[in-house]
């Protein structure tokens, strides 16, 4: 199997190359700097890893292996609207499996993947701390309390009518 070389846009790389000189291209600064680097390009795959890792003159396994321990990185573009699904013990209690399934369904997307047009996205994470509203959804930074699959539907409509 061949890997595809991502082509990074150069004024992207070198807005990168001052985020890592910003923080004195210190390797202690390496979760700071992705941070950075994720809000530029929306995600972190291998070729911003490999200008991370090059800029902070740390290894690629390092920059590699905070990228896949922490949840807030990704290495797979996000949707314009990002959805976020809490499956923590109250939202899990009061139905977000369920609620997870419906977004799946009518989106026809699994966890962790994008729709075709670029629109949409659907990850899991652990706690919001808004348990008093479970099951809570987040789009994007807007947070959604008291969620039901029939609710799914109405979230889904806001962000299409948005266009």
């Amino acid at each position: 199997m061949t890997s595809i070389k991502l082509k990074l846009k150069e004024n992207d790389v070198q807005q990168l190359k001052e985020v890592a000189r910003s923080f004195n291209n210190e390797p202690g600064e390496l979760i700071n700097v992705l941070h950075k680097a994720q809000d530029i390009f929306g995600y972190l795959p291998a070729e911003v890893q490999e200008v991370v890792a090059q800029e902070l003159n740390v290894s690629v396994a390092k920059v590699y292996g905070v990228v896949t321990f922490y949840s807030y990185f990704t290495m797979l573009p996000k949707g314009r609207y990002p959805i976020s699904i809490c499956t923590g013990t109250a939202c899990y209690v009061r139905g977000a499996e369920k609620v997870l399934d419906e977004f799946k369904r009518l989106l026809k997307v699994p966890v962790g993947e994008t729709t075709p047009d670029g629109k949409f996205s659907i990850t899991c994470l652990r706690c919001v701390g808004a348990c008093g509203l479970a099951p809570v959804v987040m789009v994007g930074d807007k947070t959604y309390g008291r969620v039901t699959t029939d609710g799914v539907k109405d979230i889904l409509k806001e962000y299409e009518d948005a266009e």
